[in-house]
């Protein structure tokens, strides 16, 4: 009898370490699991806001553009009209038929250097003039002295703005 009492208390030890071993296993496919999930969960939150980021400063050069070429074509509509209207006087008439050509000559131009920075490796760019200053906005995680050096040289033969005139803003 006290052989069959030391065999139960055997099987039991044996299925008690087996138990917890199977425990222990299952604790770690459980944490497993859920570190997993975080993880994906952490990943979507920093992606939609890279996004979000991407999303908005591509808006910021496709609302820009689309404004300045929306303020441009009302400038020439105004333009075309004094210069249509029999009213307006001959000298009326000629300034704003040179004011016309500065605009398109103008836009041109921008249009130019845009092209022209872009093809240098910048992700997006826009350019501005008013007052004698030329603004160029530039898509960047950060500009080097060489990037800032091509871009000005870039401005420079295609403008009659000299370098003091020529302001680089980073987005």
């Amino acid at each position: 009898m006290k052989e069959k009492k030391e065999k139960k208390v055997k099987i039991r030890k044996k299925m008690s370490s087996k138990a917890k071993k199977v425990l222990i296993l299952s604790t770690f496919c459980a944490l497993l699991l859920i570190t997993g999930g975080v993880n994906i969960y952490l990943n979507n939150v920093a992606s939609t806001e890279a996004n979000a980021t991407i999303q908005t400063s591509a808006n910021f050069f496709s609302n820009y553009r689309d404004d300045r070429t929306d303020t441009r074509n009302q400038e020439i509509l105004y333009l075309d009209a004094i210069i249509a209207s029999e009213a307006t006087s001959a000298e009326a008439k000629a300034n704003a038929e040179a004011e016309r050509l500065n605009l398109v000559t103008s836009m041109d131009m921008v249009m130019t250097i845009e092209n022209l920075i872009k093809a240098k490796g910048f992700d997006d760019v826009v350019v501005s003039t008013s007052s004698g200053n030329i603004s160029v906005i530039v898509e960047t995680a950060g500009l080097t002295n060489n990037e800032v050096a091509q871009i000005v040289d870039v401005v420079k033969n295609n403008s009659n703005y000299s370098i003091d005139n020529i302001k680089i803003i980073e987005v």
